[in-house]
């Protein structure tokens, strides 16, 4: 059970947490981080549990929340005597809501340097809240990304000992990876996913940018659904929501600010061959997308034709997720010809590429790693793998296996 002391204007109410906490790999990174930098921020989407994260980490801080507006319109209009009535140490939730506390906090930071871990914020908009945290915190903070579960986390869940079961993995890529569902029985997951994007157009995309037409933007989220896993056609998807390119644009940019999806880069870098130059779309929880493509039982989903993309979509984000949690620069894209020949996934790390191919398949054969074998030396690929259902590990050539996909990010970091 955590108590989390909330302020009003006038007095301090309890509000008691009665779920659970499982412990997220990112605590080890943000404990660390804590005894260098005065400042710590952790973004990421709503309900991915940044806050509950920080107040099971540091247990000694105060907590309050920008979403009571008194205590936003005090942060945003009167900082200094925002911070001079809480001393600290201060874990502030929604810092995106008063950009005008960042300069106080820094004053607050520079008249005191050695003390490190006192105000430790959550943000849900990254691209606005970078933006305003470079210009007043450079130097002073350390910055990291929390996601929903990963898989390596969801295993620590009571009940969850099979996972890597093919049909338990298929109903968790239904159900999502965002912690309340895994720790509230009886979850209502259209109930939850039909609430997150009316809450999340209310509040994450009016506080960005002004739309009019909300129902025009979520048109937009579900067209972009059904292009999970591909190239991204920005004058397609708008030709199909009737709106201007450039509008499609600003509105990406709104949804990769929030982390609602995830856009991955194409590998161009000292290539001679023509490469497409279009970036590939994922979002950041399956559990939403299999949500906006109406798959919300594992018999659908492997009757759907985007199960493929789904598990794409699962495999990069677990990627993605396990290696923000590790010290040290990891980047993400893929690779493909116009001619069609991909490599799903090339990891750079420590100087070291790894290419992946991602095959929802238990029989795989040498020509699934196609752009794997072809690519692999001009690339300069090591140990390359294709992630799969098969149990048993595979050897395709000397440098490329299959594998089962539970065991690509242990493999990877062996590597390394």
């Amino acid at each position: 059970m955590i108590l989390i002391l909330t302020f009003s204007a006038s007095c301090a109410s309890i509000l008691i947490m009665k779920q659970p906490y499982y412990r997220r790999d990112l605590e080890e990174r943000l404990l660390s981080a804590s005894t260098q930098f005065p400042v710590i921020l952790v973004t990421g989407p709503r309900q991915a549990g940044k806050s509950t994260l920080l107040l099971n980490t540091f247990p000694n801080h105060s907590y309050i929340t920008l979403d009571d507006p008194a205590l936003r319109n005090l942060a945003q209009n009167d900082p200094e005597l925002f911070l001079s009535s809480r001393p600290g140490p201060l874990i502030i939730d929604e810092i995106q809501y008063a950009p005008n506390l960042l300069p106080y906090l820094k004053l607050e930071v520079d008249q005191n340097r050695r003390r490190s871990g006192h105000y430790l914020l959550t943000g849900s908009q990254v691209f606005q809240l970078m933006q305003n945290v470079s210009e007043s915190l450079a130097g002073r903070i350390a910055i990291f990304n929390l996601f929903p579960f990963s898989w390596n986390e969801i295993v620590r869940v009571p009940g969850q000992s099979n996972v890597f079961d093919d049909n338990q993995m298929a109903s968790q890529l239904i159900t999502g990876f965002f912690p309340e569902q895994l720790v509230v029985n009886d979850f209502d997951f259209d109930l939850w996913f039909g609430s997150y994007i009316s809450t999340y157009l209310e509040r994450d995309v009016r506080n960005i940018k002004r739309i009019d037409d909300l129902s025009t933007f979520q048109s937009f989220i579900t067209v972009l659904a059904a292009r999970a896993g591909n190239l991204l056609n920005l004058s397609e998807v708008a030709r199909e929501c009737g709106i201007s390119q450039p509008t499609v644009k600003a509105w990406l940019t709104i949804l990769e600010a929030t982390s609602l999806v995830y856009l991955l880069r194409p590998y161009f870098r000292n290539i001679t061959k023509r490469v497409v130059k279009m970036p590939k779309l994922y979002f950041v929880d399956t559990g939403l997308l299999a949500y906006l493509l109406g798959i919300d039982s594992e018999s659908r989903f492997y009757k759907a034709s985007e199960k493929g993309a789904l598990f794409e979509n699962m495999i990069v984000m677990e990627m993605v997720k396990r290696f923000s949690v590790c010290k040290g620069k990891t980047d993400f894209f893929f690779y493909r010809t116009q001619a069609g020949l991909e490599v799903d996934l090339i990891i750079e790390r420590g100087g070291k590429q790894h290419g992946v191919e991602v095959k929802l398949a238990k029989t795989i054969t040498r020509k699934h790693g196609a752009g794997l074998v072809k690519f692999g030396r001009e690339l300069k690929l090591e140990n390359s793998c294709i992630a799969c259902l098969r149990e048993e590990e595979l050897p395709l050539t000397k440098d490329i296996f299959a594998i089962h996909w539970s065991r690509l990010f242990s493999r990877i970091e062996k590597a390394l």
